[in-house]
């Protein structure tokens, strides 16, 4: 495997380390088996496990906007939610800024979910019978932010991201790029460190997706979050990615540069 797992420059601000997961009856005792080393294929026929995630292990830097990237089925979203514990992980080691969250509590987990984090998915995950304002202001009020404050950063960040004017409107009132806008606004409005990506722009048609890969590649010049961004497609990986991971059945295969992914692919 051709792997640049760390970027030369920058500070580590994730780190996975040999991530497993694996979904059936009993994980623990196939991890510990020689079938753990045998094709995904092979091990579902055999055991009817199926290996997510084979051991896993990369770093993303402060400020990196780091692709993951793999047809469906190759372990990519359930990848990035292990590293939320959102799905937990069968066997490995996740830092987040030096601190093992395969440790954490239950609240230890609340608190980097609502503070450290956020994520946008595919689905926009928007309540509809709340106004745009209301779901950009949601992550705030969970925090206990005073209705002033949270609804003045909220207008804030919904310019940010050009809604400014549709403050008040449902969700419904929108089109399918807004209301992705209305999803990014809704993370960046906790100013989270982390922002977590789930193929946000899939659902779109192709002209609002490449306008929403280049929206994005501007706000990230001007906030410099630290990003992973899960997709299937190789142009946007190209296009957006300071370094890409390549996923194929549950394993990395490639981790490098647009370029290096170009030249010298795996």
């Amino acid at each position: 495997m051709k792997n640049n797992a760390s970027s030369p420059n920058g500070e580590v601000c994730i780190e996975v380390n040999e991530l497993w997961k694996i979904f059936g009856h009993n994980p623990k005792q196939l991890l510990h088996s020689e079938m753990r080393s045998a094709t995904k294929a092979d091990i579902l026929e055999k055991t009817g496990h199926v290996i997510a995630a084979r051991d896993i292990s990369f770093n993303v830097n402060q400020g990196e906007l780091f692709v993951i990237m793999g047809l469906s089925g190759s372990g990519k979203s359930t990848l990035i939610r292990c590293i939320l514990r959102l799905i937990e992980p069968t066997r490995g080691k996740i830092l987040i800024n030096g601190n093992d969250v395969c440790s954490y509590d239950e609240s230890q987990l609340i608190d980097l979910r609502r503070h450290t984090t956020s994520m946008v998915f595919q689905h926009f995950g928007l309540f509809p019978h709340r106004s745009v304002i209301d779901n950009v202001a949601y992550g705030l009020k969970v925090r206990g932010v005073a209705k002033e404050e949270r609804y003045a950063r909220a207008r804030k960040v919904i310019a940010r991201v050009g809604l400014q004017g549709w403050e008040n409107y449902p969700p419904s009132a929108l089109s399918g790029g807004m209301q992705q806008r209305v999803g990014l606004a809704r993370a960046l409005a906790t100013d989270p460190e982390i922002l977590l990506m789930d193929e946000p722009f899939s659902g779109l048609d192709p002209l609002i997706r490449r306008q929403m890969q280049d929206e994005l590649l501007d706000l990230q010049a001007e906030v410099q979050k630290t990003i992973l961004f899960v997709t299937h497609d190789l142009h946007e990986a190209l296009k957006l990615g300071n370094r890409i991971a390549i996923m194929r059945d549950g394993e990395i295969i490639q981790i490098g540069t647009p370029e290096e992914v170009i030249t010298t692919p795996s």
